[in-house]
């Protein structure tokens, strides 16, 4: 079974063949292989048991006339075996001199080595099938029949041989039969056990027409069951990817007007009035036409970061989130001057992406310096992979803080300050690219809490569950 398999893998040429069509044909192999070592078993066994039988037979009849002393000199006299009831058999006596006695006619046959040995009393008795002149078969039994002398009756093999090739055809026909029968209910079964996959293959070409993503219909609890689950798994993840894309693009294209329309107002505005603008008025719309740009590319470059939705790439690096965080307020405090700022790091090493998580960070401490009063301070802490940032601005509304970290969303107090809506989000993205998590909360002094929380190495994310204390953080469900 092994070569067959082997030659089935190496052939290829069952690649070629429907899935229905290879399971008949390895079936009927199979079947077809156990069906003639089955029947190739029972002709060798009934050979074996046929020649047993006929052995036994003749040394028995020729230890019973060797005993009878008479037989040899009815022998000598020419009486043939026949006259004595020995019609099927030879009668033949042979001397140590090798000379053969027999009144029986027939073909000729040359005796040799294991009846010499019997002669001899070398041997108890001998057993061997030889062939004559004209390709006759015999069954030659030989038994000592006193001393220097062997009996030797020889019986013709052609009724055997006639059962035994009676035998063979039978089998044969019964073996074809069965490699039939088999081929049949291998196609049967290849064709009702794959019906399933037919429903659903059917099911999965019509969902690649329509571009429906219901979930398939499961029936069952079989392997084909199980591959229906998975399927329902791949087109649920498949659905939420689309309406998440959707609502990217219907979100993207709603903020995009805004600063588009705005661009449109001052350039068509600085169009009709030429030179006739006064000098003042013309500054005041350059400087609103920077600013309208400066936020349109902001807003491109969010919507680039939140279309990464891949997993970490496989050149993630260990590093030490204090470090990270270090770069990240060296960047905010270049662009601050009125805000100050109150850190206390403690080294956490983690794997992950620098830049991600840089990002993140920064994000984090431009959302509490743009809400920070002048004169205000940012408090930044860094304990067990838990950063903590609170600011001294006016804080976030219970009904605003399941939402802070959503695409777009916009507070009805920020809707009139600078931004794109995508700061938070980014933030979220990148905690849980990292395992991490992300939550928002009142500070005690009044001001918004933003807490984001990557798990260190050897550390996994359900191995720690914060509270939503002074560095807690813990998963929005």
């Amino acid at each position: 079974m092994n070569l067959l398999h082997r030659w089935w893998e190496r052939s290829g040429w069952h690649y070629r063949r429907s899935l229905a069509s290879r399971v008949a044909v390895l079936t009927t192999l199979t079947l077809g292989l156990s069906v003639a070592f089955m029947a190739a078993t029972a002709f060798v066994t009934m050979r074996m048991q046929i020649l047993s039988s006929l052995d036994q037979s003749l040394l028995d009849r020729a230890t019973k006339a060797a005993s009878h002393p008479a037989l040899e000199e009815i022998t000598r006299l020419e009486v043939p075996g026949w006259v004595l009831g020995a019609a099927d058999v030879r009668v033949v006596f042979i001397d140590i001199q090798g000379e053969v006695l027999t009144a029986d006619l027939g073909p000729r046959v040359q005796l040799g080595g294991p009846e010499a040995e019997v002669v001899r009393g070398e041997a108890a008795q001998s057993v061997r099938t030889i062939t004559a002149e004209g390709g006759v078969r015999y069954r030659v039994a030989a038994v000592p029949a006193g001393e220097d002398v062997a009996l030797v009756l020889m019986q013709p093999l052609a009724e055997t041989d006639r059962t035994l090739r009676k035998l063979s055809t039978v089998l044969l026909l019964f073996s074809a039969g069965g490699v039939v029968v088999a081929s049949l209910g291998g196609w049967a079964v290849a064709r009702n056990g794959l019906r399933p996959v037919r429903r659903l293959t059917r099911s999965v070409e019509q969902i690649a027409r329509t571009q429906d993503l219901r979930p398939l219909p499961v029936e069952g609890d079989d392997e084909i069951a199980r591959l229906a689950a998975a399927f329902n798994q791949m087109l649920t993840a498949l659905s939420a990817s689309r309406d998440r894309e959707r609502r990217l693009i219907a979100d993207a294209g709603h903020e995009l007007r805004t600063p588009l329309t705005s661009l449109r107002t001052n350039i068509d505005l600085l169009a009709q009035a030429g030179d006739g603008l006064p000098a003042e008025a013309h500054a005041e719309v350059m400087d609103d036409v920077r600013a309208q740009l400066e936020e349109l590319s902001t807003l491109v470059g969010d919507l680039m970061e939140l279309a990464r939705d891949e997993e970490l790439p496989h050149s993630v690096t260990e590093l030490d989130l204090a470090e990270v965080v270090e770069r990240a307020l060296a960047r905010v405090r270049r662009r601050t001057i009125d805000v100050g700022f109150d850190v206390d790091l403690e080294s956490w090493t983690v794997r992950g992406e620098s830049s991600a998580l840089e990002r993140a960070v920064t994000n984090l401490l431009d959302n509490a310096v743009k809400w920070s009063p002048d004169e205000g301070t940012v408090t930044v802490r860094l304990r067990e992979g838990v950063l903590t940032v609170d600011d001294e601005g006016p804080g976030i509304d219970e009904a605003d803080l399941p939402h802070v970290f959503d695409r777009f969303y916009r507070a009805d107090t920020s809707r009139t300050m600078p931004g794109s809506g995508l700061g938070l989000a980014i933030v979220q993205q990148a905690a849980e690219r990292h395992a991490g998590a992300v939550r928002a909360d009142r500070a005690p002094g009044g001001g918004a809490r933003l807490v984001m929380w990557v798990p260190g190495i050897g550390t996994s994310a359900s191995s720690r569950t914060p509270a939503s204390g002074a560095t807690g953080v813990s998963e929005r469900s």
